[in-house]
Parts: structure tokens; sequence; C-alpha cells
């Protein structure tokens, strides 16, 4: 009987490892893009998380654990990202308008006022927020990537909803007393 080509030849990490890229990749990457607000940005660094996930996927103990501990992995990935990156300081013109027959719709309209309301938040707030509402994440699964336990979490949802709410509360009377 023949062996089988090498490349048909799959372990059990390896299996493990592509279900976990095929499952969460989607939600990592909105993710990503929610926090750096590039799409190329986000596509490197959701590459990084998984190599990083590849060289470490033997400290992965329990396999229903995989998100929160990619989202970890992100997150710190993301803040790499900014501790080897210095940006150059560059002096604007104040009177620079925007072209708005150039600007993206993403710019305008409710999304992106609710969008501005939510970067207001703050970060305690604005990215438990942002994984369960991008990423869909359970409280338990904020729980385990941030470090925290599930009522913390669930103090932080309440307190970003109470605090979007007035924001976008605050923008709405205006835009009543307006009319």
């Amino acid at each position: 009987m023949a062996k089988p080509p090498v490349s048909e030849v799959v372990n059990p990490k390896q299996r493990q490892y592509e279900a976990m890229v095929r499952a969460l990749s989607a939600d990592l990457y909105r993710f990503a893009w929610w926090l750096t607000r590039s799409e190329t940005v986000a596509q490197d660094l959701v590459q990084e998380t998984f190599l990083r996930a590849w060289k470490n996927l033997d400290a992965l103990r329990d396999a229903e654990s995989a998100k929160a501990w990619l989202f970890t992995i992100l997150r710190r990935e993301h803040a790499r990202m900014y501790e080897r990156k210095r940006l150059e300081v560059v002096e604007l013109d104040d009177n620079i308008t925007e072209d708005t027959v150039f600007a993206s719709p993403e710019r305008s309209g409710d999304a992106a006022q609710v969008r501005d309301a939510i970067s207001r938040l703050p970060d305690k707030y604005r990215d438990p927020l942002a994984m369960q509402v991008l990423a869909g994440m359970s409280a338990d699964e904020i729980a385990a990537s941030t470090g925290q336990k599930p009522g913390a979490v669930m103090t932080q949802l309440f307190r970003a909803r109470q605090q979007l709410k007035a924001l976008l509360g605050g923008r709405a009377a205006a835009e009543g007393g307006r009319t």
C-alpha cells in the first residue's frame, strides 16, 4: 500500500488551527478594522494574530476559549503595533475643508454619528462594547479576553450603553430643537 503524499498528511494541530481561522477570521477582521479604521492595517493585524496563534497553539488548552484567546492576541498585537511605530507630526492648515464629493458615506449620516459617539466613550467601556457588537462575544468571552470577571464586564457594557444613549440623546434633543 502506498503512502499518501506529504501534502495530504495533516496533523491534528493543523486541523485545529485551520478550523479556528475559518471560524473566527471574519470576527477578528471586524474588530481589527474597528480598532484601526484601515482595511490594510486590519488585514495585517489579523495575519499577525494568526501567526502568533500558530506559534503558540500549544498554549491553547481549551478549544472553547479560542475566540477569547485570539481576541487577546489581537489586542496585544494592536498595542505592539503602536509601540514600534513612531508617527511623524505634520502641521495642517486649519482652513482645509473636506471635499464632500469624495467623502465616504461612512463619514456622514447616522452611522457616522453613532461611530463618533462610540469613539468618545472611555476605553474601558468602548472595547467591551465593540467586542460584543462587532464580534458577537459573550460577557464570559470578553471577560476571558480582558482578564476580568464576567460581572465587571456586564457592568462596563451597561455603562457603555448608558453613556452612548446620553451622547446620542443629546444629539437627538439638539436636532429636535432645530425643527
